[in-house]
């Protein structure tokens, strides 16, 4: 029998939870992601409570749904270091590049990202692209700078989308970019992340996954 979507994703929750206990050692902190799939990771992962040593929350929703489970959420500032990140994506490509943020945290994920040792990506197989950009790619971006961030990637192809009614955790706003080939990942997060207003973009292929875990 096949799987519903909601299936799928509570199956890879708990074998990123399994992966957790495997592979983090007691009293360490974990990083956690956002998303509906990382939702139900954080549900399966209370019984483990005990031995975490916290969370670092990749989003204000996180950190609610984690203290909720009873495990304490810390300021990255706090640590030096996390041996894992458990998070979703939007997209995700066969060498573990991907993009992410459809919930709007993208900022904040790509910061625990980059300070983690080992980034664990759980998608259920719907994620899974041979290669990106049929996902709109969101851009945080500083509010001032919209409409000329907008002209931008309008002439590198794209037809930006402002997300209406929405603010990050920044006080930023997103543009959803539809319709805007990315035949070189690398080279178009470099690119995108040097225009003046952007925060950053939503492709994690500078720092992509090191693990997939698909429901």
């Amino acid at each position: 029998m096949l799987m519903d979507q909601d299936e799928q994703k509570r199956a890879v929750a708990r074998a990123a939870v399994d992966h957790v206990a495997r592979n983090l050692p007691e009293g360490e902190i974990l990083g956690v992601g956002s998303g509906s799939t990382v939702n139900f990771f954080i549900d399966a992962l209370s019984p483990l409570r005990a031995r975490l040593g916290g969370a670092v929350a990749s989003s204000e929703a996180t950190r609610r749904r984690i203290e909720a489970i009873g495990v304490p959420v810390v300021d990255l500032n706090t640590t030096d270091r996390l041996a894992i990140y458990v998070d979703g994506a939007d997209e995700i490509d066969p060498r573990l590049r991907m993009i992410k943020g459809g919930g709007g945290a993208l900022t904040q994920e790509k910061i625990v990202a980059a300070a983690s040792e080992v980034f664990v990506c759980i998608a259920d197989p719907s994620k899974q692209v041979k290669s990106l950009g049929r996902f709109p790619l969101p851009i945080e971006v500083i509010p001032m700078a919209t409409r000329q961030i907008a002209r931008q990637l309008v002439a590198l192809g794209g037809e930006p989308r402002l997300r209406k009614g929405f603010v990050t955790d920044n006080g930023n706003v997103i543009l959803d970019v539809h319709r805007l080939a990315i035949p070189d990942p690398v080279a178009l997060e470099t690119a995108l992340n040097q225009i003046p207003g952007v925060v950053t973009c939503g492709l994690f292929a500078l720092r992509p996954a090191d693990r997939l875990i698909q429901g």
